[in-house]
């Protein structure tokens, strides 16, 4: 099976790679700006135009964009985020409409901020809609440009990815430090919710959806059980066996991050994969702690 990623050489790009490699299956080439960074046996393109209109390609997987948290949301930050998602899928839109034998299906990025902001104990599956804030501007901006592979014949699924948990790099990698030094606690009141899932599991959850001709539309990636941020800071403790005593209140993180600390840290929705679920895909990490033991 030929599969090309966008997105490759990032964290849960990287462990995909890894582990389409690994099973010896696929036959697998990189879309990025570093070639330099994919190593054999996986083939890099810096441009869609390197490929002929003849290529055979079975799977995309859209993982490409700006990272989210890195930097504070100025006007021009904003606009770099959802412009580095929304032009690099109408390429790929544009490379489906070009090329004669069109792939099985697109798998394309987008996070749990589709739902938007604000805090309940509601559960909520793909079939909740969105809000008019930015991260769920951003989602909904992003899942229509690539929607319109559906319209092409293209099965499309929107990974709506929540909080990964790994080795070597995502949200948890920003934690570490802190929390080793036991400095770490909760965020604002900790109510908020925090809908986590294992590397393992957003991996095995991008491979459900490409051998699973019936899966299609939006797609959480989060696992079975969230947790409160106060949950989630006692349990990072007690797998580091460290105190987690000292709070950032609310207010220091607006000063410090302004919206995109309001919308990503003190905002959450329970979020759960209602989809996946019905799917039948087997989660192997369901509990908050077991997640955090294998990843730090």
């Amino acid at each position: 099976m030929k599969i090309l990623i966008t997105g490759g050489t990032g964290f849960i790009g990287s462990a995909l790679c890894s582990r389409l490699v690994a099973s010896g299956s696929y036959d697998v080439t990189v879309l990025s700006r570093s070639p330099h960074n994919v190593k054999p046996p996986l083939r890099a393109i810096t441009d869609l135009a390197k490929l002929d209109s003849d290529v055979v390609i079975d799977v995309v997987i859209n993982l490409a964009g700006e990272p989210i948290a890195d930097k504070r949301w100025s006007a021009l930050q904003k606009q770099r985020i959802m412009s580095s998602r929304i032009e690099a899928t109408q390429q790929l839109i544009k490379f489906f409409k070009r090329v004669e034998l069109k792939p099985r299906v697109l798998i394309n990025g987008s996070a749990i901020g589709y739902y938007g902001i604000g805090q309940s104990s509601v559960a909520i599956g793909e079939d909740s809609t969105g809000d008019s804030s930015f991260s769920s501007q951003l989602c909904q901006q992003w899942e229509s440009v690539a929607m319109q592979a559906e319209l092409i014949g293209i099965r499309t699924c929107l990974l709506r990815t929540g909080i990964v948990l790994g080795k070597g790099g995502g949200a948890l990698a920003k934690m570490l430090l802190p929390f080793k030094m036991g400095l770490g606690g909760k965020i604002g009141n900790g109510k908020q919710w925090m809908s986590w899932i294992h590397l393992d599991d957003l991996v095995g959850i991008i491979l459900f959806c490409m051998e699973d001709e019936h899966v299609k539309g939006a797609v959480n990636g989060t696992a079975p059980n969230p947790v409160t941020n106060a949950v989630f800071t006692k349990m990072l403790g007690k797998v580091l066996q460290r105190p987690t005593f000292i709070p950032m209140p609310a207010f220091v993180v607006k000063l410090l991050m302004g919206q995109m600390g309001e919308e990503l840290l003190l905002s959450g929705k329970k979020v759960v994969p209602t989809k996946a679920l019905a799917s039948g895909y087997s989660f192997k990490y369901s509990d908050v702690e077991e997640a955090l033991d294998n990843a730090v």
